[in-house]
């Protein structure tokens, strides 16, 4: 039985695309979010690392739950991340914050780019029609 990561992420799209974002580590893009802290609720998590990585503060009122996906994870085989992923309205303009090299909107036939869990997320969009 593999370890599970967990994780909270932000999915936004503009234009049918989906935001992402790259670290300096690593080359693959993945959507933005993180690892809740000891004691922190997904959405308390979710805000904090929002703001951390892209530099927008997301309007509480407006956090939706979009879903939660799972798949192993890139270098870890052994290890799954699963991801609750949530919607929001955010104020501020978006800027590469706490260890981002990177973000960019991709659309499904970017999936060669992201990672494992994020290609997940950008199939699902797909299908609904979200995304290109």
């Amino acid at each position: 039985m593999s370890d599970i990561i967990r994780k909270v992420a932000w999915l936004h799209v503009a234009d049918r695309k989906l935001l992402c974002a790259r670290t300096a580590q690593r080359g693959l893009f993945y959507v933005p979010g993180g690892k809740p802290e000891p004691g922190e609720d997904e959405i308390s998590a979710l805000l904090r690392e929002i703001a951390e990585e892209l530099g927008v503060a997301l309007i509480s009122s407006t956090i939706r739950r979009a879903g939660s996906f799972s798949a192993p994870a890139d270098g870890s085989p052994d290890k799954t991340v699963t991801i609750s992923a949530y919607k929001a309205d955010y104020i501020g303009q978006l800027s590469a914050g706490f260890e981002i090299a990177q973000w960019q909107f991709l659309t499904s036939a970017e999936q060669h780019r992201v990672s494992a869990v994020t290609r997940i997320i950008l199939d699902h969009l797909k299908v609904r029609n979200v995304i290109d």
